[in-house]
Order: C-alpha cells, then structure tokens, then sequence
C-alpha cells in the first residue's frame, strides 16, 4: 500500500504538471488571440482586467532570454513552449524564461506572502514549472513571452491553483480503507488456512487422553489429507503397540501366578515353620508385585467409557474402606458437580494416594477444592515427607525410596507411577509437595 501510494503521487504530480500547463498555455493563447483583435488602447484596459491571480499579464516587460534547455528547468521551458506554440500556431514568437521581479503590484503572491524582486536570494515559483521551490518565495519562475501580430510582447505569469497542491485526502481514505479490508480479509484466510492445523493440534492433545479417540476426518486440500491420514497411522499404530504390550505382559503375569500357587502348595509341606515364613513372605511380595504391574497396565489402558463421578461418593466410599483397616481418613470441601470421568481408574488413583499416606503418615486429610475450570483434591499425611531431590523419582516405575520411608511397610513402587498415569489419562497432573509442618501434601488436579 505504501509503494502504491508513492507510486501515485509521483504520477498525480506528474499529471497536475501536465494539466496545470496545458490549461495554463490554453488560457494564454485564448488571451493572444483576443489581444490581437483589440486596439494598444484597449489591451491596456483589458490587460488591467486580465492582470489578477493567477495569472500576470503584462505589456511592459523587457524580453525573456530563453531557458537553458540542458538543464532539467530549461527542458521543462522548452516543453511548456511548445505546448503554447501548438495552441498559437508554429510561426508564433514564444520564449519562455525565468522572472526576475514580481508578476503582482506590491510585490505579493496569491498566497499572500511577500514576492522576491531582481537580486533576491530566489523568485517565486509557480508549482506547474516549479524545480526544487516550494509553494512561496525561494524557488525558480518560468513567464512566458509571447509576440502580438504588431510586435508587441505579452508576458504572462500563471500560477497552478493553492488546492491543487493540498494533500489528496481522499485518495488517502481510500487507501486506509482498502488496507483495512485487506488486514481483515488477510486475517480470515490466514484462520481459514490454519484451522486443520488446529484441529490436527487438538487431536494430537486429546490423543495422550485417550488413544482410542476417534480419526480425523481426512477431507480438504491435498496436504491436509495426507497429514490426518499420516495421524490417523500413528494412532492405530500406538493403539495397537500398547494393546499388544498389555496383553503380552498381562498374559505374562497370569502365567507367573500359576508358578506361584505351586511353590506355595509346596511351601506350605515344609515342615521348618521359619523357613515356610520366608518362603510365604516372598511369593507374597511376588503375586503382590504381579497385581501391581497389572494395575499400571490397567491405569494406562483407554478401554474404559468415560462417564460422569460422583467425586464424594467416591471418597466416602475410599473412606470407609479404609476405616474398615484402620485407616484415619478425614474429608473436607466437596465437589460441586459431578466429573467427567473414569470411575474405576479415578478410584484405584485416589485409593494408591489414600493408602500411600496412611501408610507413611498413620492418617490421611482429603482437601477437595472445585471450581468451575478444575476439581482439586489435596491428600495430606503427617509422615516424614520425601527429600527434596526424589520428589519427582518417586513416580518412576518400581522406585522406593526405602532410606526416608518405612522399609516394613514399602510397597512395590508402583502406587504412585498408577496415580500418574490416571491423572495425565485425564489431562490432569499430580504434584507432590513436602509440608512446612512436616508430612506430604499431594494433590491431584483434574481439569474439567
């Protein structure tokens, strides 16, 4: 827009030059041919008329030497000279100069500043022959000379009309608005172009959610086919991996517990009581560690609908559960409505972080907090806390951190690599925190 609007004004000058002069040497050679027909009488009369802004006129001026014609002035003379000649007729005497005094009695300008006389620092310049002047003094003037059919010589000194120099407004809106229409159109192509990326950033948000979403609709151009169809690939390949590693390993883990029931069988014929114990106490640990895996399997399986919880029912059943084993369970807050969800991975999340705060802290404080954006469930115990520096370890995998726990009562370092799974399977997060006055404080955060 701005090239183009440069563009424009150079050419808009261009053409106001142009028709300022052709109007100006139409109106001159319509004044020769009515001062050819008058009486010297009668064009001192008449010139008295003519002689007003603006244009000068003049029957008493000393004769012109021409413009240079080498210099860009002297061309621009030579042009407005030939203009005036092919109103006149070739055999016309037309010389066009520059001024040296000023064209208007008590040396002012139509502008209504002060014209300069001969050997003044400038002249003024009518802006139709204006070469580096401005619209007042201080610029260079052209005036034409023209030769009657009796001799005598007629100067005139024209001038392009003030509003013809002012800046064209118009054109300016109009440009304003073009460009506006152009940032708007611009931006709902840009959103209309974008929207399969979003939709494809949406789908690769929800799919961490849930793999079994459903694919993308592969329509539109060309490379937005290709990139849902690419998707779509991904996804059926992920589904398919993690359903193929589920039941591998839960394949596995049910085979491992036949094993484990015959070495109890046989455990229990031993007739050394300490060494049954020990022998008791490891397949314990063993069918203990193979029900964990599966339940991290679980918690990372999709399979489950998602329906509305009832969140407090929820915990009020968690708590008596745990009543029932001597777990001190308080709740405090509830939720406001019911949340989007899955019941039975909620349930065994809520379950790992009750247990694993009982377990380490003797009590657990429920803290639920729901808001319109965000249900919040705070489990707080009284235990000794975690070290700073394996806060995030403890979501790894089978990772115990037996130093600062009870190692009697360490579990298989799974509960809370469950817990995870099932808040990011939410879109949520759980983040632990060690309490000033001493205990763990974790808290889950499901978005809504």
């Amino acid at each position: 827009q701005l090239l183009s609007f440069t563009v424009h004004m150079h050419d808009r000058s261009e053409l106001l030059m142009q028709a300022s002069g052709m109007q100006s040497a139409q109106r001159i050679a319509d004044i020769v041919n009515l001062l050819d027909t008058l009486t010297p009488t009668e064009r001192q009369k008449i010139v008295k008329v003519l002689a007003a802004p603006p244009l000068a006129v003049s029957l008493d001026r000393p004769p012109l030497a021409p413009a240079d014609a080498d210099s860009e002035t002297g061309a621009r003379a030579v042009l407005f000279a030939s203009v005036l000649r092919r109103f006149l007729g070739e055999d016309r005497n037309v010389v066009v100069g520059m001024a040296v005094g000023s064209p208007y009695p008590g040396g002012t300008y139509p502008g209504g500043g002060a014209m300069r006389g001969p050997g003044s620092e400038g002249e003024w310049t009518p802006p139709m022959m204006r070469h580096g002047g401005g619209s007042g003094p201080g610029g260079l003037t052209f005036v034409a000379q023209v030769a009657l059919r009796d001799g005598t010589r007629v100067t005139f000194d024209a001038r392009q009309p003030q509003a013809t120099e002012n800046w064209p407004y118009r054109v300016l809106l109009s440009i304003v608005l073009l460009l506006a229409a152009v940032i708007v159109v611009s931006l709902i192509a840009v959103r209309w172009a974008t929207r399969p990326l979003k939709t494809l950033a949406d789908a690769a948000d929800e799919l961490g959610k849930n793999i079994n979403r459903p694919p993308l609709a592969e329509t539109g151009p060309t490379e937005v086919a290709r990139a849902a169809r690419a998707f779509n690939t991904m996804q059926s390949r992920l589904a398919s991996y993690l359903r193929e590693r589920t039941q591998v390993l839960a394949a596995m883990s049910h085979d491992l517990k036949t094993p484990i029931t015959r070495l109890r069988l046989r455990a229990e014929l031993l007739d050394d009581a300490q060494l049954r114990a020990k022998f008791g106490n490891d397949l314990q640990e063993m069918e203990a560690m193979v029900a964990s895996a599966l339940d991290f399997l679980r918690g990372m399986d999709n399979g489950e609908p998602v329906q509305a919880v009832d969140v407090n029912a929820l915990l009020e059943s968690l708590q008596a559960d745990l009543r029932e084993t001597g777990g001190a369970v308080t709740i405090e807050g509830s939720a406001v409505s019911p949340y989007p969800g899955r019941p039975q991975a909620l349930k065994r999340c809520l379950a790992n972080l009750l247990e694993n705060a009982i377990k380490y802290g003797e009590s657990a404080r429920v803290m639920v907090d729901d808001s319109n954006t965000r249900l919040q469930i705070s489990i707080l115990d009284t235990g000794p806390g975690l070290p700073p520096d394996q806060i995030e370890k403890v979501f790894e995998p089978f990772y115990r951190v037996e130093a600062s726990r009870n190692r009697d009562t360490g579990g298989t370092g799974l509960g809370l690599a469950i817990a995870k799974n099932v808040a990011e399977l939410h879109g949520g997060d759980i983040v632990l925190r060690n309490r000033s006055e001493g205990g763990l404080s974790a808290v889950l955060i499901l978005p809504r």
